[in-house]
């Protein structure tokens, strides 16, 4: 078995390699790894192995096409992380999300069928349901995305759904609830609000800080997408829960209450443009089709992710160091 992994040094594709290459998949303890990564801000090869005897990482852009009809023949599958994926980025300037989102997803999708690869996974986010006052989006629910990074992934899904209606390939594709753990870049709410009480700095909080998010470990969610890439159908979308729902005032309030800090810490900073209210995902499809249930609580996910984030300051001290001034210090990503 040879899998593809774009986006593989990135947060969650990172986590989802190291996982096979420690052997945590039943079926894929001798799977060779390829890692295509193009290395942007978010992605470091802190995220990987020095060395492995199954891993190879070639470093490129999922729009470069000729890379791509170079290195896919023998790739019995394609797992689909790579995106820009920071909301704040993306109202900023939208241009390299459509790009990357769908021009990258697009090329990609389009040399699998020509190089005869038999297996596309995508990775998207609840984004693409937009928000919702109240109930849970399932996977028939209209996709009204709100800003530009959540739309270049809906015209992404669109597209992977689009490839195995016309050319007949095996796709799947994944939504998930916010993710959370460590190697997350400290843009993400979570390890940005960790990083700036570490450096004895105040957290931004959007707005009245009432917007709803839904957590979920990233090992629950590599574990739901190697789920979908053995046993999932061809063209169905899963959607992939945490099944944790806190406003972001209760979020800051758990991240003050593990350094003993005060609300005085918050500095509350001008809401984000058109910020989605509340995210919620129906994930019953998963559960009855293949058995999925979250399996790290979050008090015990995020007391560990708190605790991994103070014991690797090298880590994430250089990332914070090199992308200075490239968004807001108020501009943390809530989803």
């Amino acid at each position: 078995m040879r899998l593809l992994i774009t986006g593989g040094a990135g947060f969650i594709g990172s986590h989802y390699v190291r996982s096979l290459l420690t052997g945590r998949y039943r079926g894929y303890e001798d799977a060779q790894v390829t890692v295509l990564d193009k290395l942007t801000y978010a992605g470091t090869l802190t995220n990987l192995p020095g060395t492995h005897p199954r891993l190879t990482f070639v470093r490129g852009d999922i729009c470069d096409r000729e890379l791509l009809l170079d290195l896919l023949p023998g790739h019995d599958a394609v797992v689909h992380f790579a995106a820009e994926s920071h909301v704040d980025r993306s109202i900023a300037g939208s241009a390299p999300f459509v790009t990357t989102n769908v021009t990258g997803t697009h090329t990609l999708l389009d040399c699998c069928v020509r190089t005869g690869v038999s297996r596309f996974v995508h990775i998207s986010t609840d984004e693409v349901y937009g928000s919702t006052d109240e109930g849970a989006f399932s996977e028939q629910s209209p996709l009204e995305p709100n800003s530009p990074y959540a739309a270049s992934k809906a015209a992404s899904d669109l597209l992977v759904r689009s490839f195995h209606r016309t050319h007949g390939l095996w796709t799947s594709v994944t939504r998930c609830a916010n993710n959370y753990g460590p190697h997350q870049f400290p843009e993400k709410v979570i390890p940005l609000f960790v990083t700036h009480l570490l450096d004895g700095r105040n957290v931004p909080l959007y707005g009245d800080g009432l917007h709803v998010r839904e957590w979920l470990h990233v090992d629950d969610h590599c574990r739901a997408v190697q789920l979908v890439l053995e046993s999932g159908r061809a063209g169905a979308v899963y959607n992939v829960a945490g099944g944790r729902e806190l406003t972001n005032r209760e979020l800051t309030r758990l991240v003050l209450d593990e350094f003993g800090a005060g609300w005085d810490r918050v500095d509350q900073v001008a809401d984000r443009k058109g910020h989605d209210r509340r995210y919620a995902l129906n994930a019953e499809l998963i559960r009855a089709e293949l058995g999925f249930e979250p399996l790290i609580p979050f008090e015990r996910g995020f007391a560990e992710t708190v605790g991994w984030y103070r014991d690797n300051r090298t880590w994430w001290e250089p990332l914070v160091s090199r992308t200075a001034g490239a968004v807001p210090a108020s501009a943390p990503r809530l989803g």
